[in-house]
């Protein structure tokens, strides 16, 4: 695929450069709770005001059912970006419509214009190719070129991800750019010995990654609430902790293959359970209570890894030349289960090797837990986009970006 520096040195003075970034920011009561997707995209968008192009960055925020919806505006987001240029950034409060092309029309080289939530219109995340075209077409008159710098979108075959880019001349931008040489890293040529960390609650968001990973990694680890699935097919008592009773017959088969295939196949040895899930508002004192992880009790619920667990999993990232971590080890958002996730963290930033943090809520819980982001070799902006490629899937959005 072409890159922006390829754009660059054609000259882009004057043009209109359509930049598909990732701002699906987190939002409480209209305040960013963690602006690292948006920084993410500066590098991109400065270049182009830089060399004087007329810069229009489009993007989604969480999921509008197709119409308006004030509270997924993604003028906070504008706001924001212009902060951190430095520099006012105009905000078109429709798509395609007459504030849109009002926006456009009215920059002049190297100012920078932000339009509307995409999904604000239903052609956007359309699955008749007929609707989702017609969008297409719509963005196209906005602009002369694509930028496609929206790792996280990558994965879907929206109109402003997939459609446009095959109407302009594209590119891809420096964040695209870097996280698909991130993953390669993580595929082709691997060093060893490679550990893969994977958390969070369903374990079905994770089976796709699990079987493409077993042919490539030394050893994986297990946490968060997909862990109790795992523990139950091993035939363990995982009181109320969360369970995908459907996927046992699958997770039985991984690891089984993990064995076959000397893949080190790690579990957590106790956890800290509780009867009563956490008050994430409040974060009142949880009092949570240790145990092995073959003895969880009738009546608790697993929350977090166990300090013992801790201790094994820092031991298993120690010596690894290459870490992926993808989901949290428990409810990291409450002080009194944030432990386990604060320990895979520590144990990455303490790593000689190259570690890479999966996005998503392990970007999240980075931010949250206080650590320096320069510590890690790299924090992805799209948890489902890497996990995607990591398992092998086509990336609509990259696919598109192929000349």
């Amino acid at each position: 695929m072409k890159t922006i520096d390829e754009l660059l040195a054609d000259g882009v003075s004057g043009k209109r450069v359509f930049v598909r970034a990732d701002l699906n920011v987190p939002l409480a009561d209209g305040t960013i709770t963690d602006d690292g997707r948006i920084r993410a995209v500066l590098p991109t968008v400065k270049a182009l005001a830089d060399a004087g192009a007329k810069v229009v960055v489009a993007s989604h925020l969480g999921r509008p059912k197709g119409a308006p919806d004030p509270a997924f505006s993604l003028l906070p987001a504008a706001e924001r970006l212009g902060e951190l240029l430095g520099a006012p950034v105009a905000f078109a409060e429709d798509t395609v419509g007459p504030a849109a092309h009002g926006a456009v029309d009215g920059l002049q080289p190297g100012q920078v214009a932000v339009i509307e939530n995409l999904r604000f219109n239903p052609g956007e995340t359309s699955k008749d190719d007929t609707e989702r075209g017609e969008f297409a077409d719509r963005l196209a008159a906005l602009a002369d070129v694509y930028v496609g710098d929206g790792f996280g979108a990558v994965h879907r075959k929206h109109a402003s991800v997939f459609d446009l880019p095959a109407r302009l001349p594209h590119y891809a931008g420096y964040l695209i750019a870097t996280e698909v040489g991130v993953l390669k890293q993580l595929t082709d040529d691997v060093k060893r010995p490679y550990a893969v960390v994977l958390g969070g609650a369903k374990v079905s968001d994770k089976l796709g990654v699990i079987d493409h990973l077993l042919e490539k990694a030394d050893r994986i680890l297990i946490g968060g609430g997909m862990a109790y699935t795992f523990l139950k097919a091993q035939g363990h008592e995982v009181g109320i902790s969360l369970l995908q009773e459907d996927q046992i017959p699958a997770v039985k088969e991984y690891m089984k293959r993990a064995e076959e295939r000397g893949v080190e196949f790690v579990l957590p040895v106790d956890v800290l359970v509780s009867p009563d899930f956490p008050d994430l508002k409040t974060k009142a004192p949880a009092n949570p209570t240790t145990v092995a992880a073959t003895a969880i009790p009738a009546n608790q619920e697993g929350l977090d890894i166990g300090p013992q667990t801790r201790t094994l999993y820092a031991s298993k990232l120690a010596d690894a030349a290459t870490v992926f971590w993808n989901g949290p080890m428990g409810v990291f958002e409450h002080p009194d289960y944030a432990e386990g996730t604060k320990a895979v963290a520590q144990a990455l930033v303490d790593s000689d090797g190259f570690t890479v943090v999966g996005g998503g809520d392990s970007a999240a819980a980075v931010r949250t837990l206080g650590f320096d982001e320069k510590a890690f070799g790299h924090i992805s902006t799209g948890g489902g986009a890497s996990l995607e490629y990591l398992e092998g899937k086509t990336l609509p959005g990259l696919a598109a970006l192929e000349d």
